[in-house]
């Protein structure tokens, strides 16, 4: 007699249906299309968690650069400066003072425009 241990088979389709909740037409009713689609989903996501940590980067980069260049200093130097003077906030608190507190970062940039002075000096 062959045995198909049909409950877990349902038990596992069931599973992927339920995954592919909110998905378009036959993508969310067949199980053959809703594996597929959670199969390129899941690849998209994991792709995507990698791309987001970049995405996230550049923007605060963006942010930091202008900010820094209304004062007068460009992103590289004042990130220069930062080093120099042993700051060490990363990008996101930084580029998150640019946008709320500019009196605050304004005060980060002062710290960096002296660090850069007296690297000069030395050198």
């Amino acid at each position: 007699m062959r045995v198909t241990n049909a409950p877990a088979s349902r038990k596992r389709r069931k599973r992927t249906i339920k995954a592919a909740k909110g998905f378009r037409m036959r993508r969310s009713k067949l199980y053959r299309y809703a594996s597929d689609a959670l199969d390129h989903g899941r690849q998209y996501a994991y792709r995507d968690r990698r791309t987001r940590k970049r995405d996230f980067r550049a923007l605060w980069q963006i942010r930091i650069n202008a900010a820094v260049r209304a004062a007068g200093l460009t992103y590289s130097r004042f990130i220069e400066g930062l080093k120099a003077a042993k700051v060490e906030l990363d990008r996101k608190i930084l580029a998150d003072l640019a946008a709320t507190d500019e009196k605050a970062f304004g005060e980060i940039i002062k710290l960096a425009q002296n660090a850069l002075q007296t690297k000069s000096a030395k050198a």
